[in-house]
């Protein structure tokens, strides 16, 4: 036997269901869909903020030392690229920092949610 929706109708397949109405009062919307929820610290991006940030200070530091001569190299000509890769490791650990600290302190417009969080 084929089913088909006048067939639905004789059985009464519809008539099963129970419908309710809604409160008069109730507009569709919950408190709780408006509450934020507490922010998320993302300890392991802000770690990895902390070491390139050190490691980049000690890499431009050491550039510089040994750029001014204060500490003596046999090979001058690898003091830029020592300054560089310097530069380059810390300027992002500063920044997410910058954030992580903005954030922990309340300022408008920074959040935890700017850093990334890798899928924890």
């Amino acid at each position: 036997m084929e089913v088909s929706r006048s067939n639905m109708l004789d059985v009464g397949v519809f008539n099963k269901v129970k419908y309710s109405r809604l409160a008069g009062d109730d507009d569709g919307y919950i408190e709780l869909q408006f509450k934020k929820s507490p922010p998320k610290v993302p300890y392991k991006a802000i770690a990895l903020a902390i070491f390139l940030f050190l490691i980049g200070s000690l890499l431009i530091t050491f550039g510089a030392l040994f750029l001014s001569g204060t500490i003596e190299v046999e090979h001058p000509d690898r003091t830029i690229p020592v300054i560089i890769i310097g530069l380059l490791v810390f300027l992002p650990g500063f920044y997410h920092l910058r954030i992580a600290n903005y954030a922990a302190k309340g300022y408008r417009g920074y959040s935890y949610d700017d850093i990334p969080d890798f899928g924890d």
